[in-house]
């Protein structure tokens, strides 16, 4: 896989023939209320005045990759920050229905992964999101059949899974493919890979069946499958440089970030304070995020799926920008999408300041921050 570039790159669009999916959302819906334990609600923010907003819409999927998400909530460390404004979360199953929410008004931030950011932001014309911070980086790896598939190039002939046409894993796979000098096309998915478009919820049961012979599939699906009997043949970490790249990001509505800048940098310390309780305490982290989504799902993950997932993410502030501008290099160069100017999807002032005052590292945007 390419290096990421640390020069500007040019943003994208979804060709027509890429759908935008309209999914519904899981149980708890826009603008659902979190269950917050009273004792961890402050009464003013941290900084000791009241924020300019009564709540916060905050969106996110029921996924390990949303940890930050997850466990920040759950813990009341988002709400501490923001002492009396309320956090009303959201949950969803796909970015598309997420990005929809924010250009609508039912959620104020999201946590989503690099491609429907690039697609909201470019379907706006720039007008409708930035990015803000980092939240996760790995956690996608490529599982399969051991009795059909033993090495890489194996998969020539076989049936592959990705979630969704043109989403961060489908994109990453049709470039995998490329670079292998194989041929696939990208839309129909037929070629010397069969790409198989399949929602992660039921990627488990179309294994089972035989109807695939794998997927390059994000955390807990992969160590679904695994627990299946399937094998990792590749972790997509190992194909970026220090072993890092974008999974989740944080965005806002520009809306917000003009009206309640106050808000926003609450959030970003919540965040920053919950990546770092995480690293600092990933046993207790991990059976918070567990414990989230069975509060979210109806059911937690077992150990044997739990374990191996948790494992394959990091939790980081740093939103990986030269990775993204890579993402979307990769779209292009499968088809996907068109390019356009991606400059000023990120803003990340806030953050950085933030970073600064901990005595932490700054983080950069790859060129393509606000001017």
């Amino acid at each position: 896989m390419s290096a990421p570039r640390t020069t500007p790159r040019r943003a994208l669009t979804a060709v027509a023939a890429l759908p935008l999916l309209a999914l519904a959302l899981t149980a708890c819906g826009y603008g659902s209320e979190a269950k917050q334990d009273d004792a961890k609600k402050a009464d003013v923010a941290a900084g000791g005045k009241k924020l300019s907003a009564d709540t916060v819409k905050i969106g996110y999927f029921p996924n390990l990759t949303h940890a930050t998400a997850l466990v920040g909530i759950q813990e009341g460390i988002i709400a501490k920050e923001l002492g009396s404004t309320t956090v009303k979360p959201s949950t969803f199953n796909a970015g598309p229905s997420e990005i929809e929410a924010l250009n609508a008004g039912s959620i104020d931030i999201g946590f989503i992964g690099p491609s429907p950011a690039i697609n909201g932001y470019t379907k706006s014309k720039g007008k409708s999101l930035r990015i803000i911070g980092g939240s996760a980086s790995g956690g996608v790896k490529l599982v399969v059949d051991p009795k059909k598939i033993k090495t890489l190039d194996d998969l020539k002939g076989k049936k592959i899974a990705t979630p969704q046409l043109g989403n961060t894993q489908d994109v990453a796979f049709l470039n995998w493919i490329s670079e292998k000098g194989w041929k696939v096309d990208a839309n129909s998915g037929k070629g010397d890979v069969s790409v198989v478009r399949t929602d992660n919820k039921v990627t488990p049961d179309a294994y089972r069946s035989g109807s695939i012979d794998g997927a390059w599939a994000p955390e807990p699906t992969a160590s679904k499958l695994v627990a299946q009997g399937a094998k990792v043949l590749l972790d997509e970490s190992t194909l970026w440089p220090d072993n890092k790249f974008v999974i989740t990001n944080i965005i806002v509505s520009q809306k917000f970030l003009t009206e309640h800048p106050d808000v926003v940098e609450a959030v970003l310390r919540g965040t920053v304070d919950t990546n770092a309780w995480i690293n600092a305490n990933p046993d207790k982290a991990k059976a918070s995020a567990n414990a989230a989504l069975k509060t979210l799902s109806g059911k937690e993950l077992p150990p044997e799926v739990l374990d191996p997932a948790w494992k394959s993410i990091q939790f980081i502030d740093d939103p990986l920008a030269a990775t993204l501008d890579t993402e979307a290099e990769h779209a292009v160069k499968a088809g996907l999408l068109e390019q356009t100017e991606l400059t000023g999807i990120y803003d990340l002032k806030p953050l950085n300041k933030i970073l600064k005052a901990a005595g932490e590292p700054e983080v950069a945007d790859a060129g393509l921050g606000v001017k």
